[in-house]
């Protein structure tokens, strides 16, 4: 047999079986069948809303099934398996078995419909539609379609996560056919997409400089503090937006007093400037871009009453003793910690 009957012949037993399983198990509820060919036999899983009534008392009646599986197809060792579906209003063909059963009992086709698809819809479905054909209210045959929520027609996603279900009603003007879509929820669509939340991003963006700000603050307070472990500490939280704080920092190791943001921020710009010792001298260097605002720096400096103890310069400013010496040309407190070079 040629590769292309092969695949024909299998198609066609197992749309077959199919009707044959729809037919016997109607009143189980029938929602479908698998096949599956292993080296051991058929695996064949059939799916109903009370499987209780496909096994039967002791298996009397899924043995019956499986002979006559046997005989008619002409399987390899058939096993049957039946398998509950839990949510019965979300597979394609209990529900057009629904809808044919509830047309035969004399309901009006366009109510019969709508009941069916709000009890779809009503079970998470991303989409249904339902279409019954033949004569509906007179001797001419005609179609009428439902459509609610998303559905595809086209493409491999159909065959992918469309679930489809077919069943006839047999009335006395003639038989009806009742045809049943299904997107169930949680399908992945081709062609969905969402939107991110662009508010959400910019609040995370000013969280994110607010925290950058609050760490530049306690870099500048360690360092004008002299605890400058603690200020490398926090030198290592602060991301890139603070790498131009780490350079000044190395570069003003001999600054003593920076207490705000802005001193920090002038130090950047004056790289020259070895010495600001309070927020006025900060602020005079931030307008001081030449060399003649820092001689007026250090003019201003001698102008302070300085004493000679031990041979060495020594000043009081603002309650703090300050002194000078070798290696170091600027003053500063007196406990800070000397580092060499």
């Amino acid at each position: 047999m040629a590769i292309e009957k092969k695949f024909v012949q299998e198609g066609y037993v197992k749309a077959s079986m199919n009707e044959f399983f729809l037919k016997q198990l109607s009143r189980a509820g029938y929602g479908g069948m698998e096949l599956n060919r292993t080296p051991m036999g058929t695996q064949i899983t059939v799916y109903a809303e009370k499987p209780g009534m496909v096994i039967g008392k002791a298996g009397k009646i899924i043995r019956k099934l499986t002979r006559d599986i046997d005989r008619l197809y002409d399987l390899d060792n058939p096993q049957i398996d039946a398998q509950e579906v839990r949510k019965p209003e979300l597979n394609a063909q209990m529900m057009a078995s629904r809808l044919a059963s509830s047309i035969e009992r004399g309901w009006y086709f366009r109510k019969a419909g709508h009941n069916t698809m709000r009890a779809i819809m009503a079970s998470g479905a991303l989409g249904c539609e339902i279409v019954m054909s033949g004569k509906l209210t007179g001797s001419r045959s005609r179609v009428e379609k439902m459509v609610n929520g998303y559905i595809k027609h086209a493409g491999k996603p159909v065959d992918d996560i469309v679930d489809k279900g077919f069943a006839t009603a047999v009335r006395k003007l003639g038989t009806l056919g009742c045809s049943v879509r299904i997107i169930p929820p949680g399908a992945v669509l081709p062609d969905a997409f969402k939107l991110k939340d662009v508010v959400e991003k910019i609040e995370d963006v000013v969280t994110e400089d607010k925290a950058k700000e609050t760490g530049i603050k306690e870099l500048v307070e360690a360092e004008a503090t002299g605890e400058v472990a603690a200020s490398e500490e926090v030198a290592e939280t602060v991301d890139k937006p603070v790498a131009v704080v780490e350079k000044t920092v190395e570069a003003a190791e001999t600054v003593e007093a920076a207490e705000t943001v802005e001193a920090a921020e002038t130090v950047e710009a004056a790289e020259t400037v070895e010495a600001a010792e309070t927020v006025e001298a900060a602020e005079t260097v931030e307008a001081a871009e030449t060399v003649e605002a820092t001689e007026t720096v250090e003019a201003a400096e001698k102008s302070e009453d300085v004493v000679i103890i031990d041979g060495e310069e020594r000043r009081e400013n603002n309650g703090t003793w300050q002194h000078k010496h070798d290696g170091y040309a600027y003053w500063h407190p007196m406990a800070r910690v000397h580092k060499e070079g």
